[in-house]
């Protein structure tokens, strides 16, 4: 129940799951030229020190494997407001992870750090992209954080609709 008892209701704190794919663990050294030098440790700090002001609960999750961020995503159902999702070289082929998505009715915001349709052929495919409440990216790090600030509106638009 986003917004319901589980998450806070409709005035306790927005609830948003940050969810890193595959080798995301390994920013800061993994291709800097095209990923930055922040490091994910970094990132998830900066986006729960930004909850915090935006008065935001903000949990982040990362994995390399397709079927423990289905797993996570799934735990999410009636639990939080709104999904943030860098699905990682998943983006291309995960049907998984879309029907997971599909199946918990949380509006989820698409990020990668780097603007995808700047690279290879193969990366400007998004298997969740006709789903997404929107797409960020090109931002590095900064793409998260402006992905958390439309998280915010996003939330209290639904918690008026639902009023």
């Amino acid at each position: 129940m986003a917004g319901g008892a589980e998450s806070g209701g409709a005035s306790g704190p927005i609830v948003v799951l940050v969810v890193h794919g595959p080798n995301l663990n390994l920013l800061g050294v993994r291709e800097p030229e095209i990923y930055g030098r922040t490091r994910l440790a970094d990132i998830d700090k900066e986006l729960k020190q930004l909850g915090r002001e935006l008065e935001m609960k903000v949990e982040t999750f990362q994995s390399n494997s397709e079927g423990g961020i289905v797993d996570r995503i799934q735990k999410a159902r009636g639990k939080c407001d709104v999904l943030i999702l860098n699905p990682g070289s998943y983006t291309h082929t995960s049907i998984a992870i879309r029907d997971a998505i599909q199946a918990v009715s949380i509006p989820v915001i698409e990020v990668h750090l780097s603007n995808v349709y700047r690279r290879e052929a193969f990366r400007h495919h998004s298997t969740i992209a006709d789903i997404a409440h929107g797409r960020i990216m090109g931002f590095g790090a900064e793409s998260y954080s402006l992905a958390l600030r439309a998280a915010r509106t996003m939330a209290e638009e639904s918690r008026r609709r639902s009023a």
